[in-house]
């Protein structure tokens, strides 16, 4: 395939940025998105030009560093899939894809289409955790966890933080991500001591971070690459209620 890519190049956090045209040949559709990108950037490198700067790590949709709206959709067009697993057979040959970074106050771009998301690290560490005595771990079965509770927990947990959420509210908000930390915790016996100092403060820090307030639009969900419930959203709005 032939493609026709439109980038965002940023050179640092102070330059305005500009879209750049760019031909991608001969793309194999077995290839990965990102694999595409490296084979640009490799014609770009001989050329002697700069290469695009992406994130990217683990390439298996397990680290959520691979952070990109690719034709106005962040991970792009495959429902419940980070950019790294989407695969170029979901192109035609002549297709023109739109590549941006993720776009939110609180995820200011550093350069091209890599974001700065240590806002999310700043969460995390406003309340994300359980205080506990570090010793030898426990027997699985040593504490009962009714089945109900333990599968809303793994389903919570299964959020990676690549902030889809915030790149796809109008609103650029972060209720996803914080409501599905606070709730995987909130849901199991040893995250139950702490919730309700816990959500005051992830709340807080979010806020602080400038993120913005959930209006039930639902995009946070559907752009999802592990597909977080927003009854999550509803889980945080009551535990901080009630704290």
């Amino acid at each position: 395939m032939k493609l026709h890519l439109k980038v965002w190049r940023q050179k640092d956090k102070n330059d305005k940025g500009r879209m750049v045209s760019y031909e991608a040949n001969n793309v194999n559709e077995h290839m990965s998105f990102l694999e595409m990108l490296d084979v640009v950037n490799d014609d770009l490198i001989k050329k002697g030009e700069d290469p695009i700067a992406f994130d990217h790590d683990c390439r298996e949709g397990i680290c959520g560093s691979c952070s990109m709206v690719i034709n106005g959709v962040p991970h792009g067009p495959e429902k419940g899939t980070t950019t790294c697993q989407l695969h170029m057979r979901k192109f035609k040959d002549g297709d023109t894809v739109v590549i941006e970074p993720w776009r939110a106050k609180a995820f200011p771009v550093t350069k091209d289409l890599v974001v700065d998301r240590s806002a999310f690290d700043r969460i995390i560490q406003a309340g994300g955790y359980v205080n506990v005595n570090t010793g030898g771990a426990p027997d699985g079965n040593a504490l009962p966890i009714p089945k109900v509770d333990a599968d809303l927990a793994m389903d919570a947990a299964t959020c990676i933080g690549c902030g889809a959420c915030v790149a796809a509210c109008k609103n650029a908000s972060a209720m996803l991500f914080v409501s599905a930390k606070v709730s995987h915790l909130a849901l199991l016996p040893q995250g139950v001591v702490e919730k309700k100092e816990r959500v005051r403060k992830m709340v807080k820090a979010m806020d602080k971070e400038g993120f913005g307030n959930c209006t039930n639009q639902y995009e946070c969900e559907a752009a999802c690459p592990k597909e977080i419930s927003v009854n999550f959203i509803t889980r945080l709005n009551r535990e901080y209620i009630s704290s």
